[in-house]
């Protein structure tokens, strides 16, 4: 099985981590920033775990991004498969998308590491 490194960000803080694969979840899935009540709150809430993983599509995604990280870990040159995931500000759909993404890598076997790039950073304002 492959060692794969999950990065979240956000594109309003600068670009996008060098990857293998980049998701962007900024376009197809409803932003819970626009919810007053999950604004301010991050990924580590319950509340924004739950909105961003009901959303039609996600689990689709995460699927469909777990067997592209196989197409890539079962390539002739072995390493570091590198997924990038991405939403405006990197608190809520990225770093949600992310842990579940690494979930299922680990129930595959995959050796898995995550980090978010841009979750502790402060709630953009637009």
């Amino acid at each position: 099985m492959a060692v794969v490194e999950i990065v979240s960000f956000g594109y309003l803080h600068s670009a996008p981590p060098a990857a293998h694969l980049t998701i962007d979840l900024r376009h197809h899935f409803r932003d819970p920033h626009v919810s007053p009540e999950l604004r301010y709150m991050t990924a580590d809430d319950e509340p924004v775990r739950t909105a961003v993983l009901n959303t039609p599509g996600i689990t689709g995604l995460v699927e469909a991004t777990a067997t592209a990280v196989a197409a890539f870990a079962s390539g002739p040159s072995a390493g570091t498969v590198t997924v990038a995931d991405g939403c405006a500000g990197g608190r809520h759909r990225a770093p949600t998308f992310a842990r579940a993404l690494a979930e299922r890598l680990r129930a595959a076997g995959h050796a898995v590491t995550v980090s978010h790039r841009d979750m502790a950073k402060a709630v953009v304002q637009r």
